[in-house]
């Protein structure tokens, strides 16, 4: 039997997959500032013992939203490992932590081909569309 597990991880531990999935021929830095910071949280989705889906949780403000708030960053799931469920256990079990928190909110600016599984995970979506490096993005939050 496979054993599914999310846990609490290191910064460096996320790199490879921000490199591999979120960075891969992009001139942009797979390391994000706040990555040390002592509010930051790192999950991990472990299947077996292979960590398959990531996500950091930064404290930061956007001024749309008023209450605390989590910023959601640099979120991936290894390509072998996609629609498999484990993004949907990795923000179930962050909601949890940032609600334990006293966290009122929690938003992210999501790729465009993302839109579709943050709706799903009860995201809405804020603003218009904008474009960087990375393409096209949507501000989005959800109430914890």
């Amino acid at each position: 039997m496979i054993m599914v597990l999310v846990k609490k991880i290191t910064a460096e531990e996320t790199y490879f997959l921000r490199q591999e999935i979120l960075r891969k021929n992009i001139d942009l830095p797979h390391t994000f500032d706040g990555d040390l910071d002592e509010t930051t949280i790192h999950l991990g989705v472990f299947d077996d013992e292979t960590l398959v889906c990531i996500g950091s949780f930064m404290k930061n403000d956007i001024e749309e939203l008023k209450g605390k708030q989590y910023q959601l960053r640099g979120m991936a799931t290894s390509s072998e490992a996609r629609g498999k469920g484990y993004g949907k256990e990795l923000l179930n079990f962050a909601t949890n932590e940032l609600r334990n928190l006293g966290i009122n909110f929690l938003w992210c600016n999501a790729r465009e081909v993302a839109i579709k599984f943050y709706e799903k995970n009860q995201f809405k979506i804020m603003g218009d569309k904008f474009v960087n490096k990375v393409g096209p993005h949507y501000k989005m939050y959800k109430s914890l």
